[in-house]
Formats: structure tokens, C-alpha cells, sequence
């Protein structure tokens, strides 16, 4: 490819943007966090790439680039982005899925043993200078199903796994008829979601968040749910029914819950889940290590290396499916 275009958007003075001097010496760089930033590049821009900019910003912006080829989002969630344009538009749309896995799989991993080894008792007895011993669970051998099983699934399954935990997901697509996924015990489709929560110790939810998942953990779910069960939600806030949530902690239905996201960020002052002592509360930060910026810098680099030399671009997105 000769010249190319690329319009990020972004604030100019985050510090990451400093990795794009890595692009190839005939790139032309935009950046910018207003429409006005892109007037004179937009007309001859094929690439976008939302590093931080809202989606009225980029939905403008795609407005003014009639030879747009290939848009790029850094968060892996897109149902605060998305816009009708760009879903029937043909061009690729790719995301960040995959890069924060990793965290987000040990987040969970860390929120089962919180439970299973009741971590808030032995810190509330070690500051009240109390000598209480008590019976924890052993993880090995309880059961853990998964609310959409994509790449941040499968991270989770990868440590469930070997710590010795029977695995079970639900995939929009159901079941395979052919490959027998080593990590994952039996796969169920979406309409069997009741039967397999009926099975977990802890249920994770990974699910991205549309139309079909909004509110798709509510009252009767929790209801079929064990007494001891554990709710670990590091997809989206919306994919559960918070009040029903609330409502299922405070009666003691369910065991606890550990949240990563919810329907409001930041969470309100006052909120119930402030209060709740089987509640385990994460910012949304549950992948924020020390260098997750830059692993999504580098991924759109590594996917920009792909869109130069004309290779398959990675994470392209199904639009209408919005994941």
C-alpha cells in the first residue's frame, strides 16, 4: 500500500499515542478528540482508530470519511460505539478482544477462591484480633458455568480447569457437533440456560452486551440458582437484572457476587452493593495492569502491520451481532 491516512481519536496528550511514531514513515497521522481536528485529513483517511474518542465523536467523524476501508476500536465492548452507519456500512469494524483476557481470567480466578476460602471473614477476624478457625470449600471438583464463552471464556475455563473445576458454557451458537472443546464439559445454547445454572457453584458471566443478552440473568434465573451460588460478572452490567441481583443477595439466595461492571459506572453513592457483605466490588478495573494501555497500542500496530501488507485483519467484528 502506498500513503495512508489514519484519523485517531483520542486526547493528544495520552501518552501511548507516542508508540504510533512505530507506524511506517509514509503514514499520516491525525489525532484529535473534536470533529474539527479531522477536517482537512478526513476526505482521504481509509483507516479510524478509536483509541478513546465516544461514540458521537466517532460517528461523526466516520460521516466525513466517504473512503473509510478499515475501522478500529481499542475497547474489546462495542455496544456503546456502535451506530447504524457503521453496522450496515461494509467496512471492517475490528475491537480489542483477546488483550485484556488474560487479567480478566484471573480476576475470576481470585474471585472463587475470595468465596471458597471466605477471605472477608479471616480479614475481619485478623483486625478484630480474634483466633476463629472455620471450614472453607475446596474449589477442585465444584462446578462453574460461563455466560458467553469467547475469548475472555476461555480464559476463565483455561484457569478453572487447572484448578481442578468441572466446566460448563452457554454460546449463542450452542453446542458443536463435531469438536469436543478440552476445556469445557458440556456446551449448552442460550434457551438451555436455566438447565445449566442449575448445575454451577459459580456462574461467570462473559457475555458481550445486545439486544439478545441485555437482562438475560433476572429473577428466574437466580431463582434456579443453588443457595450456594456465586455470580461473577466480568462481561457487562446490563447482561444481569441488577435489581434481581440485589434482591437475590440481600435474601441469601445466592451465596455472593463479584462485579466488575454494572449498569452504572461509577457506581452511585449508596448503592446496595456498597453495603452487601457478599458482595465483592471491582472499579472497572479489573484488567488494568500496569501495561494494558500499551498491549492495546501495540495490538492495533500489529493489526496495522496486517492492513498494510493486505493480510486477514484479526477480531473483525459481526456487526449486526455486535461482538
Amino acid at each position: 500500500m502506498d500513503n495512508l491516512t489514519v484519523l485517531v481519536l483520542a486526547d493528544p496528550a495520552e501518552p501511548q499515542l507516542a508508540m504510533l511514531e512505530e507506524l511506517p514513515p509514509e503514514t499520516t497521522l491525525a489525532v484529535g478528540n473534536t470533529a474539527e481536528a479531522f477536517a482537512r485529513a478526513a476526505a482521504g483517511a481509509t483507516v479510524i482508530f478509536n483509541w478513546s474518542g465516544s461514540r458521537a465523536l466517532l460517528q461523526e467523524v466516520f460521516r466525513m470519511c466517504p473512503n473509510v476501508r478499515w475501522v478500529h476500536s481499542r475497547s474489546a465492548g462495542l455496544d456503546s460505539l456502535l451506530f447504524p452507519e457503521l453496522v450496515t456500512h461494509p467496512v471492517p469494524l475490528t475491537n480489542g478482544s483477546g488483550v485484556f483476557s488474560p487479567s480478566l481470567g484471573e480476576f475470576v480466578l481470585g474471585a472463587i477462591l475470595y468465596f471458597a476460602k471466605d477471605f472477608r471473614r479471616m480479614i475481619r477476624h485478623q483486625q478484630a484480633g480474634e483466633w476463629e478457625p472455620f471450614d472453607i470449600t475446596l474449589v477442585s471438583g465444584q462446578t462453574a458455568g460461563i455466560v458467553g464463552y469467547g475469548d475472555i471464556g476461555r480464559a476463565c475455563a483455561t484457569r478453572m480447569k487447572a484448578m481442578g473445576m468441572r466446566v460448563l458454557a452457554v454460546k449463542r451458537s450452542g453446542p458443536p457437533l463435531y469438536h469436543v472443546d478440552p476445556l469445557v464439559e458440556q456446551i449448552y445454547a442460550p434457551d438451555r440456560l436455566l438447565e445449566m445454572i442449575q448445575r454451577c457453584d459459580y456462574l461467570v458471566v462473559a457475555a458481550p452486551l445486545t439486544e439478545h443478552t441485555r437482562g438475560m440473568l433476572g429473577p428466574a434465573e437466580f431463582a434456579a440458582m443453588k443457595p450456594g451460588a456465586v455470580v461473577i460478572n466480568v462481561g457487562r452490567g446490563p447482561v444481569i437484572d441488577e435489581v434481581a441481583m440485589v434482591q437475590a443477595l440481600s435474601q441469601g439466595l445466592i451465596k455472593g457476587a463479584a462485579l466488575d461492571v454494572f449498569d452504572q459506572e461509577p457506581l452511585p453513592a449508596g448503592h446496595p452493593f456498597y453495603q452487601l457483605e457478599n458482595v465483592l466490588l471491582s472499579a472497572h478495573c479489573a484488567d488494568h495492569t500496569p501495561d494494558w494501555m500499551d498491549l492495546a497500542m501495540r495490538f492495533f500496530l500489529e493489526q496495522f502491520e496486517r492492513y498494510r501488507k493486505g493480510e486477514p485483519l484479526l477480531n473483525v467484528v459481526n456487526k449486526e451481532a455486535g461482538y
